[in-house]
Order: C-alpha cells, then sequence, then structure tokens
C-alpha cells in the first residue's frame, strides 16, 4: 500500500511538472508574444505568480476533485488514482510533442473517471445529475466541472471579443505611445492571471495527494497538507520555466498577430474566468480560455487574419481529451488488475 501510494504522489509531482509547461506556459503566450515582455522576463514573472497562486489561492478546486470519485476499497483507489494520472500524463506529453494546446484538467479529469469506471463501475463517479435536477438544483461533481469547462470557455471568448471592441473604440484617436502604457498594464493582467492559474492547476494534483494518503492509511482525514502544496507549487514553477515555448508559439503567433492591447484584452478577459472558476471550486483548462480569448480578440480586430484552422485544432483537442483519457486510463486499469489484484 504505502509503495503504491508513494508511486502516486511521484507521478502527481510529475503531472505537476508536465502542467507546468503545458498549462502554465500557454500564460506567457501573449504577454510575450505581444513584445510586452521578453521570454525571459515574462516566463520568469509567469513561474514566481504561478508559485505563489499554487501556496495562497485556497483548497476549494481539490475538494471538488476528491468528491469526484468514491471508491469503498482502499486499494482500488491507490490503483485507480495510480492510472488515472498515468494516462494524463501520458495526454500531456503527446500533446505537448505535437504542440497541441491540451488540456492537463481534462485529462486528469478524463483519467480518474475512466480509472474508476473501469474499477467500481459508473457508480463510483459522482455524476452529480441528481443533486442537478432536483431542487435545489445544485453543481457539484462531474456536472460541476462540465459546466465550468464549457462556460469559461465561452467567457474567455465573448469577453476577450467586447473587451477589444471597446478597446478599438475607446482608444481609436490614441497616439502609438500609449502602448507603452498598455504595457505596463499588462504585466499586472499576466501577473494576476498567472497567479489563480497556479491555484487552480496545482490544487487538482493536491486533491489526488490528498486521497492517496487517505487510502494508504497515513491520514485520518482529507486534507491538503502544505508540505504537498509546497512542492506543486515549485514544480509547477519549474515545469513553466522549462519547456513552454511550443504552446506559446501555438497560441501567441499561430492564431492572431497580437499587440500589446491583443494581450491585454485577452489576459483580463482570460484571467477573470480562470479567477472565479477558482474562487467557485471549479478545476477548468487555462489553455482553453486563453486560446479562445485570442480567437475572440482576432475576431473583434479583423477575422480575416484569424488563422481559425488552429482554433479548429484546439477545438477538436478540447472534444477528445476527456473520451481519449477516460479510454486509456480504463484500459490500463484493465491491464494491471490481474497483477495487483484488486
Amino acid at each position: 500500500m504505502l509503495l503504491v501510494a508513494a508511486v502516486a504522489i511521484v507521478i502527481a509531482f510529475f503531472f505537476t511538472f508536465t502542467n507546468g509547461f503545458q498549462d502554465a506556459s500557454a500564460i506567457a503566450a501573449t504577454f510575450i508574444a505581444s513584445r510586452s515582455a521578453t521570454p525571459r522576463q515574462g516566463i520568469i514573472m509567469v513561474a514566481a505568480m504561478a508559485l505563489l497562486g499554487a501556496i495562497f489561492g485556497g483548497s476549494a478546486v481539490a475538494f471538488t476533485l476528491i468528491g469526484l470519485i468514491s471508491i469503498e476499497s482502499d486499494v482500488e483507489t491507490l490503483f485507480v488514482l495510480v492510472t488515472a494520472l498515468v494516462a494524463a500524463t501520458a495526454w500531456n506529453l503527446v500533446a505537448w510533442r505535437y504542440r497541441l494546446p491540451s488540456s492537463s484538467t481534462h485529462a486528469l479529469i478524463g483519467g480518474l473517471v475512466g480509472a474508476g469506471i473501469a474499477a467500481a463501475g459508473p457508480g463510483s463517479v459522482n455524476w452529480g445529475v441528481g443533486d442537478l435536477l432536483a431542487p435545489p438544483h445544485e453543481l457539484n461533481g462531474l456536472a460541476l466541472i462540465l459546466v465550468f469547462l464549457v462556460v469559461s470557455v465561452l467567457a474567455g471568448f465573448f469577453g476577450s471579443f467586447v473587451l477589444q471592441k471597446a478597446s478599438a473604440l475607446l482608444l481609436r484617436n490614441a497616439r502609438r505611445g500609449i502602448n507603452r502604457s498598455i504595457i505596463r498594464f499588462n504585466w499586472v493582467a499576466a501577473a494576476m492571471m498567472s497567479f489563480f492559474n497556479g491555484a487552480n492547476d496545482t490544487q487538482k494534483q493536491l486533491g489526488v495527494i490528498a486521497l492517496v494518503l487517505v487510502a494508504a492509511g497515513e491520514s485520518a482525514t482529507i486534507e491538503t497538507p502544505f508540505w504537498a502544496r509546497a512542492v506543486l507549487a515549485l514544480l509547477i514553477a519549474a515545469g513553466t520555466l522549462s519547456g513552454g515555448w511550443r504552446i506559446m508559439t501555438t497560441l501567441g503567433r499561430r492564431i492572431f498577430e497580437v499587440e500589446p492591447i491583443h494581450s491585454f484584452d485577452s489576459q483580463v478577459s482570460s484571467g477573470a474566468a480562470i479567477a472565479l472558476s477558482t474562487v467557485a471550486g471549479a478545476p477548468i483548462s487555462s489553455t482553453h480560455i486563453i486560446s479562445t480569448s485570442v480567437i475572440g480578440v482576432g475576431a473583434a480586430e479583423n477575422p480575416r487574419k484569424v488563422r481559425w484552422s488552429v482554433g479548429r485544432e484546439i477545438v477538436i483537442a478540447m472534444v477528445m481529451t476527456i473520451p481519449v483519457t477516460m479510454v486509456i486510463a480504463g484500459a490500463l486499469y484493465f491491464i494491471i488488475s490481474p497483477f495487483t489484484g484488486v
């Protein structure tokens, strides 16, 4: 049990590191591409704010993840968590290799649901449908996660679209020198978005580690230990520093050629969506929110200059990630179960 728990925690740590260059690196994309900061300045600032967000960003998202699956056997729970993390990490690496702005959040959710169903059937998953349909119509479980995954992405697109239209109107007679002021505001917007992204991203793994400790008998109650939070904070910062340029190239250059005002509108819209989701306890995909916000800014500025084919690739990745990782995690669980005795 302790060995399996240790393996699960190590994989959770590695997943957080891959999360750094898969999700957190997207935060710096428009900030750097708009020349508001050099690559070195941008990545260091984003990594530092993500670290602070991971430490001080609360635990609401972690407890949402904790309540997603419920399996009576502690041994089965441990192997479900291990297979879910392996499936999600594998998908992260594939997406990074092929420069797809895929979602670590979608990957982990799909992995947990797929492995949970393989281990204990559909009843092991908190679908949240009953609570949503019956009074007082509360959102929780998978329903909460899916609703916010969709709503946050739509908010990223429409929010940036409206902001860009408003900015174009307000700044129509502004001199070119206004860019210096916009760049200063860009730093504030990027810092805010990085903080809440770090909070939301690391809390998912924090929830998994809390489940591992309870299932292994190392904790009597479900709680989020500070030592795990601190390690996750360091790892997401390290991941951001190490490998994000592939994703930044897709978001910051291939979708739409961004200027400082485009970056600002995109970051304000994305940051607000990520912050509200984090406070609500909803794990979301920062990469997808940022991607759609860039498309929204481009659509408002000049739809003909938007490379819609890249947007189509992003939508495909959004749609396929959860089903694919569900299948991977479920298949992996069935493969290892004869050798583990679960």
